[in-house]
């Protein structure tokens, strides 16, 4: 595994038929990678890994995380958010913050949206919270706890998704 298009896991090229995207935008901890990973396959979501990345794609610890379940992935790691958005359409994004103001079980997901994650450290960018108000999210959490992991993040946001996409046949 390396980091090039050429071992994406997008082999069938239907990207923008995927049931979920799940997008990463810059993250740091490859082990998180691993595990987002695992919760993809398990939903039946494709992954966008946007650069830079803190670690190489064949780091030890997203194998080790995401066990035998990465042969399974659809993924694909690009330049851009930019990149994302023209695969799959400009409207599909839904921005995981802390900063939001609708809390995650109020959005209407949609076959083929993507759940847009910030990296660890310091969260999506000001600009794509402030910008699309509208379809941005947050996962409430008490005031103790700065935020959660970006795995279980993950997690909590696609299965509420995969739960109103199987509500709705």
């Amino acid at each position: 595994m390396t980091d090039s298009p050429a071992t994406d896991r997008d082999a069938a090229g239907d990207a923008p038929h995927a049931r979920l995207h799940v997008v990463l935008y810059q993250p740091e901890i490859a082990a998180n990678v691993g595990a987002v990973g695992r919760t993809c396959v398990a939903a039946g979501a494709m992954l966008w890994l946007v650069r830079p990345l803190g670690f190489l794609i064949d780091d030890r610890r997203i194998k080790r995380a995401g066990l035998d379940y990465w042969e399974h992935l659809r993924w694909r790691a690009v330049d851009s958010l930019e990149e994302v958005a023209e695969a799959i359409g400009h409207d599909r994004f839904w921005a995981f913050s802390t900063r939001a103001a609708t809390p995650y079980t109020q959005a209407r997901y949609q076959p083929g949206d993507a759940l847009v994650y910030g990296p660890e450290s310091r969260g999506l960018p000001a600009r794509l919270v402030e910008d699309r108000p509208e379809r941005a999210v947050r996962i409430p959490i008490r005031g103790e706890a700065r935020s959660l992991n970006l795995s279980v993040s993950v997690a909590v946001g696609v299965f509420e998704a995969v739960r109103q996409l199987d509500a709705e046949g």
